[in-house]
């Protein structure tokens, strides 16, 4: 009896899809689980099927998923993810290809409507627009061999792993430097959760930073939030009371940046008089602020587009090596950060 697939992918412990994945050379399987599945194949003596000259044509995308973090609310809300899907919107218009948005509101919610995706056989590929640890729709993509781009640093696997992202360690560093060339000696740092790693990234980038200019790294200086209406609101305001206070932050994001604003008025304290800040994404929100945002430009509309090129290039070509695409990010200098003298 002729060896099939199935045989195969008993033998190395993986899905049937998975073993077709690695047939076809794609980049989306790790290396240690391509070698897993040809070590089985060579000891059950399977045969790549040959397929006949009019079979051996372009794979045609029918459609993507992009896939938005697990969140109840702020994911929808922030113009960050609205610009990158633009972006691969466009791409997608421009190649014929269909996408459509994935959300949950939360980790196992948003497995589930992958799942479902997957099970229904009408999505090539996936485009995740964030990148956090222990995620489990990595962990299934990988697990049945399903092609996926990343928006932002790989947790694992990351020399297997299509990826677009900015350098968000010297983007964190470059706006913790505009403050220190500012006169700023007392810098903060609010973020996001750690477990994303652009948040963590860029927390990175701030403390190191600190480190070359020898300012000390105060514990309580860094306030991690997981969204504008978080719980830690009260550390943000037990800081701002303190003597010592921050007279200027470095923030992961501008919506949490329009939180700061807010507390700061609550207490009296002026942007950027007393308090100033820079920052990240460069969104609607950072020119809608009062005053507007000096922000870092991550440009998540061409990380969008970039995302869109590379999930279609390789759903056309399997072949295509792994690659990661880094875009350029730039500060953008407006009206919440001024420069400081500590007689103040």
């Amino acid at each position: 009896m002729a060896v099939t697939i199935k045989d195969v992918a008993k033998l190395a412990g993986v899905s049937p899809s998975t073993v077709s994945r690695v047939c076809n050379n794609n980049p989306a399987i790790s290396r240690e689980t391509q070698d897993k599945v040809r070590r089985a194949m060579a000891e059950l003596g399977y045969e790549l099927p040959t397929a006949a000259p009019e079979q051996q044509t372009v794979p045609t995308v029918k459609s993507i998923a992009i896939v938005l973090p697990p969140s109840d609310r702020d994911a929808y809300e922030n113009t960050f993810y609205l610009k990158a899907i633009r972006g691969i919107s466009q791409i997608c218009n421009e190649r014929s290809v269909a996408s459509t948005v994935v959300t949950g509101s939360n980790d196992h919610e948003l497995l589930r409507s992958i799942q479902t995706l997957h099970r229904s056989g009408r999505v090539d590929g996936f485009i995740l627009l964030y990148s956090k640890r222990e995620d489990f729709v990595v962990e299934y993509l990988c697990e049945h061999g399903l092609l996926y781009v990343i928006v932002g640093k790989p947790s694992d696997l990351a020399g297997q792993t299509v990826c677009i992202d900015n350098d968000n360690l010297l983007a964190g560093r470059e706006a913790t430097d505009y403050l220190y060339n500012l006169g700023h000696r007392r810098i903060g740092f609010i973020g996001s959760r750690n477990s994303y790693l652009y948040a963590a990234d860029r927390r990175s980038g701030y403390q190191l930073s600190l480190l070359l200019h020898e300012l000390p790294m105060k514990p309580e200086y860094c306030v991690e939030m997981e969204s504008v209406h978080s719980s830690a609101l009260a550390n943000l305001e037990r800081l701002l009371d303190s003597p010592d206070r921050p007279t200027a932050f470095v923030v992961s994001d501008d919506m949490l940046a329009l939180s700061l604003e807010r507390v700061c008025l609550q207490k009296g304290l002026r942007i950027p008089d007393d308090i100033s800040i820079i920052a990240f994404n460069n969104s609607l929100y950072a020119q809608l602020a009062s005053p507007q945002l000096t922000a870092v430009d991550v440009n998540s509309f061409l990380l969008g587009q970039e995302a869109a090129n590379q999930i279609i290039n390789h759903v056309e070509n399997p072949n295509l090596t792994t690659s990661k695409v880094v875009v350029p990010h730039a500060i953008v200098e407006r009206d919440s950060c001024r420069r400081w003298e500590e007689a103040q």
